[in-house]
């Protein structure tokens, strides 16, 4: 296997890794709706934004998962991680809520990464753009 096809496949694998929590909390998301709102109301944001977190997490879950339009969704989601670190998990003193925080501020590092490295050509942005090329 030569560098190019490594990194591609690396880029896959990473787009798979960090996927997956995003497509399962969406989905999860959808069975527990009203939980869902009432958590979100108690740390201040409004339960009628759920639908909008269902869609980021589920479909641009599965974006990324297929390499969709990856540069952008993967911006989202940076963006979605440091505000949902800093609503629900900015708890100064508590070790756990201190942990999640620093997990989203990492997750968002990683998205910020694919976005500037692009899907890779195990992709729909790879098809796309070699066919419009054609």
């Amino acid at each position: 296997m030569n560098n190019g096809v490594l990194f591609d496949f690396s880029k896959l694998m990473a787009r798979i890794l960090m996927s997956v929590m995003f497509i399962v909390a969406g989905y999860s998301k959808i069975g527990a709706y009203a939980g869902t709102q009432e958590y979100m109301a108690s740390a201040g944001v409004p339960g009628f934004l759920l639908p909008l977190v269902i869609l980021l997490e589920l479909g641009g879950g599965l974006a990324i998962l297929f390499g969709f339009f990856t540069r952008w969704v993967a911006v989202a989601f940076a963006a979605f991680c440091v505000v949902s670190a800093w609503l629900f998990h900015n708890v100064p003193g508590d070790q756990m809520q201190q942990i999640l925080f620093m997990k989203n501020i990492t997750i968002a590092g990683g998205f910020l990464i694919l976005a500037c490295a692009g899907a890779g050509r195990f992709s729909f942005d790879y098809v796309m753009a070699n066919v419009k090329n054609r």
